[in-house]
């Protein structure tokens, strides 16, 4: 029988690639043998070159110079969060770090997590643009530093709106800024670079939450993601002088990324959690070869070359490259274990209240009576997709005769915004009920055992399969919960100070709601709990601190029972060593298949 490691990839990656401007390299962060270090590999084939030599560090964010010589990059500590910029030849050599105040965030592109193309320079390649939180804990502003003298220029936020510092214009003068209120509404600003005292321009103000995403700019605009007045993401143009919004592309499903290089033009569409890949020349179509059915990120073009990361429900996040004038695809990175594996199927299931909840289900081969795992995503503004998610977790478990099912319950993504909005100050609320349908739903199949339903997540996963395991205690056999939340009242007071802002009205505000936000936690129930528990935990963690899971354990231990802790003190939210991740993974997977057994 195949052990977990099997199927675990040989290295995970960061969500952004550089395409360099000439099209002929890919930058990439990567953790085959440690944490997260930067890699350039040729878009026509070939080993990668390794740039970084982390051993505690981990590189998150990568973009290249406009001259290609250079990469610019951000990196944290053991899982810390508190990134800093570095530069360093795109040859190698010893990287220049930009950034000097320790314990705070420096950023680059729309958020810490951008699966966008980052392009952090000026045209000229002199500056480099940025956000960060160095002046106040509490407020990222944007920063503008001369590379040349070291001068910084800063574009002053408030608290509540986290300012990232998105592009420049081609003809240097315009910094495009993303000002985020909440993950739901989102502005865009322009700052006139040519005039050292003009202020922040809002340019697509607003009264309702809307988003708005910026994409590469074109002649006297920008290409920009709205759901102004819709409720799933289009593609559309802004204009500088005006910002006026011309629609483009407006499919019944998100356009999730845009990229272009002169008349080159490319999106990817979210149909049901697939993405779509569209690319125009000169605004006609272009004929591509077929690509297989899963998850496109970090979309990037230079002339005639598409890079980006694909993953699908059966095979590992890989870096691929298509070129347009031989229509040919390009594995340039290959991790995919040599184990069996399933596609998952997209079914529904009806819920509480009339609604049908999408999902992604992995059934084992053949016949028997099966075992299930709920797995429930992070986020909770995210979506369940299928790309060999969790390091291969899904794939060893149906090879152990144990089903997943995994929801897109209220609050996900990808399925308009009112489906989105409906979990805002509703943590721990009407979801419940979505997980509690999903057990119906399960027990309905006569392939699977009632009796061995477990469930797990991350982050609010975590929080949620702690909800269901204090909540809807009869329905379990076991759960598992990394990095989740227990209790909503001390969350909201240790989340970044950055996020605290926009805490209350995500989840409640703990000063004068701090009775409803206690009775929606886990450690509040705990008493219920009867299921065996697996909590596991960074150290480091900075979104969802070690006290979350120290006190449900603690709960827990005081009645006898049973629960395992693990806590690893190199990691925050999240596992950047892959050792560490497999090791996660491979513990979860053995603790569930211990308590859900395989096939009868």
């Amino acid at each position: 029988m195949t052990d977990y490691p099997e199927f675990a990839p040989i290295r995970r990656f960061r969500s952004n690639l550089a395409l360099s401007p000439d099209g002929a390299s890919v930058a990439y962060a990567a953790n085959p043998d440690g944490p997260h270090n930067l890699y350039v590999t040729p878009v026509s084939g070939g080993p990668a070159r390794r740039i970084t030599d982390y051993t505690e560090n981990s590189v998150r964010q990568v973009a290249w110079s406009p001259d290609g010589r250079s990469l610019l990059y951000t990196a944290d500590f053991q899982g810390d969060e508190q990134f800093q910029l570095y530069l360093v030849d795109a040859a190698g050599g010893i990287p220049r770090r930009l950034t000097d105040t320790v314990d705070r965030q420096h950023v680059l592109g729309s958020t810490i997590d951008d699966f966008r193309d980052v392009a952090p320079f000026t045209p000229d390649g002199r500056s480099v643009v940025y956000a960060g939180n160095d002046r106040d804990a509490a407020v990222q502003d944007v920063l503008v530093q001369d590379l040349e003298t070291g001068a910084v220029r800063r574009v002053e936020s408030v608290a509540g709106t986290r300012l990232h510092a998105v592009s420049v214009s081609p003809d240097g003068r315009w910094l495009l800024t993303s000002g985020m209120h909440s993950i739901a509404d989102t502005d865009l600003g322009l700052v006139d670079l040519h005039d050292p005292d003009a202020p922040l321009r809002v340019v697509t103000p607003h009264e309702d939450k809307r988003l708005h995403i910026a994409g590469p700019w074109t002649d006297s605009g920008f290409l920009v993601l709205h759901n102004a007045d819709r409720e799933f993401l289009a593609l559309g143009w802004c204009s500088t002088a005006t910002g006026a919004i011309t629609d483009l592309v407006t499919p019944p499903w998100d356009v999730e990324q845009v990229a272009a290089s002169g008349p080159v033009r490319a999106w990817t569409v979210n149909e049901d959690g697939i993405s779509r890949l569209v690319v125009q020349r000169d605004g006609e179509p272009v004929a591509l070869p077929e690509l297989p059915a899963g998850v496109i990120t970090s979309l990037a073009v230079a002339g005639d070359v598409l890079t980006f990361l694909l993953a699908t429900g059966s095979r590992p996040t890989e870096v691929v490259a298509l070129d347009l004038t031989t229509n040919e695809v390009r594995y340039l990175t290959s991790g995919a274990p040599s184990v069996a594996c399933v596609e998952p199927q997209l079914v529904r299931y009806p819920t509480h209240d009339g609604r049908e909840v999408p999902a992604w289900l992995y059934r084992p081969h053949g016949d028997g009576v099966h075992g299930v795992v709920l797995s429930i995503h992070g986020g909770p503004e995210a979506q369940e997709r299928p790309q060999y998610n969790y390091s291969g977790l899904y794939q060893y478990l149906v090879s152990r005769g144990i089903a997943v099912l995994a929801p897109n319950v209220r609050g996900s993504t990808g399925y308009g915004k009112t489906y989105q909005r409906l979990i805002v100050h509703d943590y721990g609320g009407d979801e419940l009920g979505d997980f509690e349908c999903a057990v119906a739903y399960l027990r309905g199949l006569d392939w699977v055992d009632p009796a061995r339903i477990g469930v797990w997540g991350a982050s609010y996963g975590g929080f949620a399969a702690l909800s269901c395991l204090s909540r809807l205690p009869s329905l379990w056999a076991a759960g598992v919960s990394i990095v989740g939340p227990s209790n909503l009242l001390t969350m909201v007071r240790s989340v970044p100070e950055t996020w605290r802002a926009s805490m209350a009205e995500k989840v409640g505000d703990p000063d004068t709601e701090a009775d409803f936000l206690l009775a929606r936690s886990p450690v509040t129930h705990a008493d219920a709990i009867t299921a065996p528990l697996f909590v596991i935990q960074g150290a480091n963690d900075p979104r969802v601190v070690k006290a979350e899971s120290d006190q449900i354990v603690a709960a827990l231990r005081a009645r006898g029972v049973e629960v395992r802790y693990d806590v690893y003190e190199d990691e925050g939210h999240g596992f950047t060593v892959r050792a560490n991740e497999v090791r996660v993974m491979g513990d979860t997977a053995a603790f569930l298949v211990a308590h859900l057994g395989g096939t009868v």
